[in-house]
């Protein structure tokens, strides 16, 4: 029998239980949308320019769909790798009308209903995503909106669906100004983003705007009820401008977590969703997602790195730029992440380096402030000049995501090229760590990094945390160790001992328990029980030998 003080204590020692199961490391949960090109190719008939264009197809669907890619190609390019229809505001029949009568081009805008040519447009084998940015006052009836900064409207059909658990937030509310043409339309407003979500020709999409949820515009983004006459004006707009179904023989699913299979004798971190003390909101902790999203590449360049706290860094007993590492994907900040348990948190991981890099490789002189950033995967930059976001949009057969960099200065970012259409390979640096958070020295020296992938709701922030971890693994060549939590592990002893015994557990026993784990070992006894230590007591022997070289290192190179 567990005696206690109180219900709330029950629930902290359940819950602190509960979270300090480790977990395996798991491959994300994605469906593949069943793509209807016939109802594609049936849509496209009834465009009579089309049957100008040449094609080699003997199936009539996939030389309509084909037939429009040879002249969209012209302007978007790459239409044709796109495993889904691409739907954009494009007027696909006054530009075909015009390039089969031989009629001078006219301006891209002219064709976009307004809204100009994409400022960003990646396809791919997994979908597409294109996001336009243009001033409300070149378009006559949203002239009259208050807001006078560009505006950002993206758009994304995806073949793949990434199943969340926790789900991600409900079906929203009907749009009855659309239903008509877009049947099952729902209007979802979540992340501080309103979005409009559909399925058509059995893909879903979804067309996002930032927002701020009240009567006027507030923090750079214009007001929820302006952005929905924006979205409500470009959804109208949508025409199929091209697409092609995938290729035979790729990739149906996300690979399971490549892991090495040496263990390592210094890598050790906190389990996913435990945050550094009273760093999440409310007293409560963060959510145990063991998913590795992404094979990627460790976005620094180098070891040793470490994923920590910054806005709590005087929590953390042993200091942020060392193992183990700590979860803050949902310690408490003013972001909205509907992955974390309050509904808030920081979005992302911070990254830290070691307190300086080497020169060159096998230097023994390091300079500080000089960690390379590198792209986690191939994939193509999106960024606009002056940005201080970086995203790399990963499109392939097996996944789709989107990774954002944070804090690296955007003057040295525009020096090198890293803009919007830019082709990176994973391991090519595209900048360095730093400090800019709206501003020089806006923040402390590290690199934020976080993963969205796209849902039934759209793109939503996922915990990197254990994405990260398994890359740093194979960075290193070796296998770190999840640590056990002290109370959980110290209420399973006393639950051991009490069973042998026939004595009560209580919280009593548990503190107790708790200060004799934090004690060193006895005079002559072994530094470890082997039936509370995962790995024994050789291994906890190898990562105690293991910290202290590595905390010499650290000492000499600061020499």
């Amino acid at each position: 029998m567990l005696r206690i003080g109180s219900i709330a204590e029950l629930c902290g020692v359940v819950c602190l239980v509960v979270s300090a199961m480790a977990g395996e490391m798991q491959s994300p949960r994605v469906t593949r949308a069943a793509v209807d090109w016939d109802g594609a190719a049936a849509a496209l008939g009834e465009i009579a320019a089309l049957q100008t264009v040449h094609s080699a197809d003997a199936s009539p669907a996939a030389a309509a769909v084909r037939r429009l890619n040879a002249a969209t190609g012209e302007r978007y390019s790459g239409i044709a790798t796109t495993a889904v229809p691409v739907l954009l505001p494009f007027d696909v029949d006054a530009f075909l009308h015009d390039r089969a009568s031989g009629a001078p081009a006219r301006d891209p805008a002219a064709y976009s209903f307004g809204f100009g040519p994409p400022a960003f447009f990646a396809p791919g084998p997994a979908g597409y995503d294109a996001t336009y940015r243009f001033k409300l006052a070149a378009i006559a009836d949203l002239a009259n909106i208050r807001f006078e900064r560009d505006v950002a409207v993206a758009i994304s059909g995806s073949l793949l669906t990434y199943e969340l658990d926790p789900p991600a937030p409900g079906p929203g509310r009907d749009v009855p100004a659309l239903a008509a043409d877009f049947p099952g339309i729902r209007r979802v407003l979540t992340e501080d983003h309103v979005r409009y979500t559909f399925m058509r020709f059995g893909v879903p999409y979804v067309v996002t705007l930032a927002c701020f949820d009240g009567p006027s515009a507030r923090y750079r983004r214009m007001a929820c009820r302006d952005a929905d006459r924006v979205m409500l004006r470009f959804i109208e707009s949508l025409r199929i401008a091209g697409g092609a179904p995938p290729l035979p023989g790729r990739a149906l699913a996300p690979p399971a977590p490549e892991r090495p299979a040496a263990p390592s004798l210094t890598f050790t971190y906190d389990a996913p969703g435990r945050l550094a003390p009273g760093a999440g909101f409310h007293g409560e902790g963060g959510r145990a997602d063991h998913t590795v999203y992404s094979a990627i590449r460790f976005p620094l360049a180098e070891s040793p790195a470490f994923v920590n706290t910054q806005r709590f860094a005087r929590r953390v007993a042993d200091g942020t730029r060392s193992y183990p590492w700590h979860d803050n994907f949902c310690e408490r900040r003013a972001f909205r992440v509907g992955q974390c348990p309050s509904g808030m948190g920081h979005q992302g991981e911070d990254i830290l380096a070691a307190p300086c890099s080497r020169t060159s490789p096998g230097a023994n002189r390091c300079t500080p402030h000089r960690s390379d950033v590198v792209a986690a995967r191939d994939g193509m930059i999106m960024r606009e000049p002056g940005q201080e976001a970086v995203y790399l949009v990963v499109n392939a057969s097996a996944e789709h995501l989107r990774l954002r960099y944070l804090h690296m200065r955007p003057k040295l970012l525009d020096a090198a090229g890293i803009i919007s259409g830019r082709i990176v390979r994973a391991g090519e640096v595209i900048g360095q760590i730093g400090n800019f958070d709206g501003h020089e020295n806006g923040t402390s020296y590290h690199l934020h990094f976080d993963i969205q992938v796209p849902t039934r709701a759209g793109w939503v922030f996922v915990n990197p945390y254990m994405t990260l971890v398994a890359s740093y693994e194979r960075l290193i060549g070796a296998r770190g160790l999840e640590r056990p939590d002290l109370v959980a592990s110290a209420a399973n002893a006393v639950s051991d001992a009490s069973e042998e015994a026939g004595a009560p557990i209580t919280l009593a026993a548990i503190r107790q328990a708790i200060l004799r784990a934090g004690e060193p070992a006895a005079a002559g006894a072994p530094d470890c029980a082997a039936r509370h230590h995962p790995h024994g007591c050789a291994t906890a022997r190898s990562l105690r030998d293991g910290h202290r070289a590595h905390a010499a290192a650290h000492r000499r190179s600061r020499t």
